[in-house]
């Protein structure tokens, strides 16, 4: 999958209430002040097209697979992190970023590392080729507000292991996501603006400026909550890790898992990231 080469990565963390504490990083983010108590953290590259003179080089390596997740060369745990993945247009005014337009949404891994004492985000985040992904089946957005196709969507994952399907990360409704259509555009746009090299986060201005201000992006919006199999239990070589992005109003979950189990899926009411673990 190379279809994003040019485009912007983009990730958001604790945009679902408890995630952080669950994934082991509520502790990096306590001297970060938000202005709301449910608001994100803040936001991190996992991805810069071109070489970039401010960021460390391995934010340039293409990290993105459809079907394979390669676990790091080093002794640390790996987790699967299911997610929305929005592609968007970005434009620009006067060099600053002006408006972001979300244009599809589909089922996203944000796979991380989990190591203490990181000194940036970003740092768990690209660790080479194979170590993010996102479905090449997504779904066209018509209005990124209420009343538009998301409403009617929720996001269950999966960890297939020895033969048996596991719930990885819980079922919920895209609109369980603590900031949400216009209020998470504006957001991001904020964020993105103001955020500065501060203790996990990085200056995204200055990297998008030495990218010379990319034109497409894919923003993923912030990991679920994990079941208590999903919190305890990291990536082998030989799992696949199933995120699926469905349209509750056409199947249910037990359908989703039925599709996992005879590996046979509707696109049309279904973005399906499977990712092979090697």
């Amino acid at each position: 999958m190379s279809k994003y080469t040019n485009f912007l990565g983009l990730g958001i963390a604790g945009n679902f209430a408890l995630h952080l504490d669950q994934a082991g990083e509520a502790e990096d983010f306590k001297d970060i002040i938000t202005e709301d108590e449910a608001a994100p953290k803040g936001m991190f590259p996992f991805y810069l097209p071109n070489s970039n003179p401010f960021a460390k080089e391995i934010l340039s390596t293409y990290p993105l697979s459809s079907d394979t997740i390669k676990l790091p060369n080093k002794d640390v745990n790996v987790q699967a992190e299911p997610e929305v993945g929005l592609i968007c247009n970005l434009e620009y005014e006067n060099g600053k970023l002006s408006k972001i337009i979300p244009t599809f949404f589909g089922a996203y891994n944000d796979c991380s590392i989990r190591i203490a004492g990181a000194k940036k985000i970003s740092d768990k985040k690209n660790w080479g080729k194979f170590s993010k992904g996102i479905s090449d089946s997504l779904f066209e957005i018509d209005k990124f507000a209420d009343g538009g196709v998301m409403d009617k969507f929720s996001i269950a994952s999966f960890l297939c292991r020895d033969g048996e399907v596991h719930a990885y990360g819980e079922n919920v409704e895209l609109n369980g996501y603590s900031y949400f259509y216009d209020k998470l555009i504006s957001w991001i746009l904020n964020q993105i603006n103001t955020q500065k090299d501060f203790g996990p986060l990085e200056d995204l201005s200055k990297y998008i400026l030495a990218c010379k201000n990319p034109t497409q992006a894919i923003i993923s919006i912030g990991a679920t909550r994990y079941t208590t199999y999903g919190e305890n239990t990291f990536l082998n070589v030989g799992d696949e890790v199933v995120i699926v992005v469905y349209n509750h109003d056409l199947c249910s979950l037990d359908e989703v898992i039925s599709s996992i189990k005879n590996s046979s899926f509707d696109n049309l009411k279904m973005s399906v990231l499977s990712q092979k673990v090697i």
